[in-house]
């Protein structure tokens, strides 16, 4: 197995991050092109359904294709003549309210894959349908523009493809001291004693040692600079919730980090979906509501752009088990202070043109979202980190 596939696939560098160069030669990057923008990810994992989220309230074919499944138009909390959030919303249309949330429709891509993990897996790389690679876009961002493994961040125990570059992994935690605390146990700092023995080398296990030399950085300037800040907000008790926290406590304290990933799961709703999809809603949103208030609260909402996608919607039509089937297009959220196009980006799904599968036609790629975020965001060449040109859209 060559070097850099062992580095990808081992649960080792999985599980930590790691990149294979001395820590010597990243103090000499030049951080001239790094700005202090962050972006913060959100998944939505398993699919969640976006009629049910984004209500088109107005729409007799919602509520004809849902007869059981439909949010009646009394509980919509209603935005515009057509479109409402999910009652479990509210919190989201509060910031819709300060113009801190711009919703994008039908985002989508040519051909959609309705498998979880392949579907997953385009998203993270922003690759086509019909091709594979191996390296998460913001792996490769973080890559090119970062040059340290912690300038990217996954609050989870292992890192996913979207974190993954070339040459150069982001880092995956929950608990920055546990982190830490795991890299100065006996053994490991033992292994490390090893580093210079004449048997090592590029061939065998001279590359290993040194990822665990910047592991051991890594982990060192992580927990040594988020410790200046603790949140002093009661975020809802949750998993989800408390991957936020640690988040804001990463941003508000000023680790280096520019790309945080955080990825919310249980929206596969096949059956009875409507007491699951509403508990989730409500999570995200009061979570979302929380961390935005802790960034405020100490002056970093304005430097900070939070995007929320799923890897695909849900079918038009419910199924017969009460919940819905794989779809294709969906919604979209980003949320910050400095939105060009505020409140609804685009027209409303067209529910009478679906595809062969009755699906959502998308009519906004979701790699124009990504092409946007990496130009007029994090003000980096896009054409590079996505390896095309995809066109520019207008929400900042």
């Amino acid at each position: 197995m060559k070097r850099r596939d062992f580095l990808k696939q081992s649960t080792l560098a999985s599980s930590l991050f790691f990149v294979p160069n001395f820590v010597k030669a990243f103090e000499q990057v030049s951080k001239g092109n790094f700005q202090h923008k962050k972006l913060v990810i959100i998944q939505l994992s398993g699919g969640n359904d976006g009629l049910n989220t984004i209500i088109p309230y107005s729409n007799d074919v919602y509520y004809k294709s849902r007869p059981k499944l439909s949010i009646p138009k009394n509980k919509v909390l209603k935005i515009t003549d057509d479109l409402g959030f999910h009652q479990n919303l509210a919190p989201l249309q509060n910031l819709y309210d300060q113009g801190y949330l711009s919703i994008i429709n039908n985002v989508g891509y040519p051909n959609p894959n309705r498998s979880h993990f392949r579907s997953t897996d385009i998203w993270h790389t922003a690759s086509s349908a019909n091709e594979t690679i191996t390296s998460g876009w913001v792996g490769r961002y973080i890559e090119k523009y970062g040059k340290h493994p912690y300038n990217g961040i996954e609050l989870d125990d292992s890192l996913s493809l979207i974190m993954k570059g070339e040459h150069m992994n982001g880092i995956a935690t929950k608990n920055a001291k546990l982190l830490y605390n795991n890299t100065r146990t006996p053994f490991f700092s033992k292994v490390l004693k090893h580093q210079t023995d004449e048997h090592l080398s590029e061939h065998n296990l001279g590359y290993l040692y040194k990822t665990m030399i910047e592991a051991n950085s890594s982990a060192k300037y992580i927990y040594e600079t988020s410790k200046t800040y603790k949140s002093d907000l009661e975020y809802p008790k949750n998993p989800f919730s408390g991957q936020l926290k640690t988040t804001a406590e990463f941003i508000n304290s000023n680790v280096d980090s520019k790309v945080f990933y955080v990825s919310m799961g249980g929206f596969d709703t096949h059956a009875n979906q409507a007491n699951k999809q509403n508990r989730l809603l409500k999570t995200y949103s009061e979570s979302i509501e929380v961390f935005v208030n802790d960034l405020k609260k100490n002056g970093t909402f304005k430097d900070t752009l939070i995007l929320t996608f799923s890897e695909f919607g849900r079918r038009v039509q419910q199924n017969a088990a009460g919940g819905t089937d794989h779809g294709a297009a969906n919604n979209l959220f980003l949320i910050g202070e400095n939105l060009n196009k505020k409140g609804f980006y685009n027209d409303a799904p067209n529910l009478l043109n679906l595809d062969d599968n009755g699906d959502l036609i998308h009519t906004v790629d979701f790699r124009s979202v990504y092409a946007t975020i990496l130009d007029k965001w994090l003000q980096v060449d896009d054409a590079t980190i996505l390896n095309k040109s995809f066109s520019k859209l207008h929400f900042i």
